[in-house]
């Protein structure tokens, strides 16, 4: 397995600082924010895009170093009601640039329109009752998502880009194992999961049972850690809406590694990546607000270091 890094971890600091302080810290790649739900201060889409020479000179700045370009990813809402057209312009963006740069890997979310025609704002359905909410999950489902998503697959094949990861994240559609493998089933592998487990501790679910579940559908890993306030989850559960700033207060929030989960569980979930045939990217994504940036991705490196397996595995029986 190889120790990556979303752009965004350190969107404080140009590229360059960026680049140089992943090289220092022996990070071997870097996934770049494009847009959306980031500034995109590491990229300027529109320039790479149009001009061949700032496209060298960005892979440049990467290979100088002895990095990797993981990845793009273009986090957001490509099927909000009324925003959905501007972010879903990034996604096609983001696709093509990838193509350019010779990348077959983007990574995205499965967006969420609202809860019938004319809302305008997202709609994302939690339980089976009251009993409107399977109509509008029939509706979301059949008449958005699966629609924008069969297209999404041919444009991105025409682009060669060959995997489009989604992250299983609340207030998206696709947001645990049912609905990714739903979804993929419908529209092809092109679809695979790019697999978050600290999304998955807060909504409930057992990452390393995600694992499994998804086997060869993973194409994708971000390294982020949940902290569960066991005390604020015993009257308020695991459904929060509190200020994200504010850790104290809240059933969870999103942590360095190795403060949520410990350094064992993270050993436990690398060695099943490697049990189910991943042995790609760990990309670790800093979202602690308690810790400078620099410091928690240089944790999280430490903590990694210590548990994903590097080498190829060479053991064998010996013939008696």
């Amino acid at each position: 397995m190889k120790i990556g890094l979303v752009s965004d971890s350190l969107s404080h600091l140009p590229l360059s600082e960026t680049l140089q302080i992943a090289q220092a810290m022996e990070i071997q790649g870097v996934e770049i924010n494009t847009g959306n739900w980031s500034s995109a201060p590491h990229v300027n889409l529109a320039g790479l895009l149009a001009r061949p020479e700032e496209r060298r000179a960005f892979l440049d700045a990467f290979e100088e170093r002895g990095l990797s370009l993981i990845a793009l990813n273009a986090n957001g809402n490509p099927l909000h009601p009324t925003d959905g057209e501007r972010q879903s312009a990034v996604v096609h963006d983001t696709i093509r640039l990838a193509g350019e740069l010779g990348l077959d890997k983007v990574c995205l979310m499965s967006g969420l329109p609202g809860g019938a025609p004319g809302d305008r704002m997202p709609n994302w359905i939690v339980s089976s009752w009251p009993p409107e909410t399977q109509q509008i999950l029939t509706w979301q489902w059949n008449e958005v998502l699966l629609p924008y998503w069969t297209s999404l697959v041919k444009f991105a094949s025409e682009h060669g880009v060959k995997k489009l990861c989604l992250e299983l994240h609340g207030n998206q559609l696709v947001y645990n194992v049912p609905s990714l493998l739903r979804l993929r089933e419908a529209v092809g592998p092109v679809v695979g999961a790019n697999l978050d487990p600290s999304h998955l501790m807060w909504m409930g679910a057992d990452p390393i049972a995600a694992v499994d579940a998804l086997g060869d559908a993973i194409y994708h890993v971000h390294a982020k850690d949940t902290l569960i306030n066991v005390a604020r989850c015993a009257t308020t559960s695991l459904l929060e809406n509190g200020p994200l700033d504010d850790i104290a207060t809240r059933a969870w929030s999103y942590i360095t590694l190795g403060y949520g989960r410990s350094e064992a569980w993270w050993k436990d979930f690398c060695y099943r990546l490697r049990m189910n045939r991943y042995d790609g990217w760990l990309s670790i994504e800093h979202e602690d607000v308690l810790l400078s940036r620099i410091e928690g991705v240089r944790r999280s490196v430490t903590l990694l270091k210590a548990v994903a397996p590097v080498d190829s595995a060479d053991f064998a029986p010996q013939s008696i």
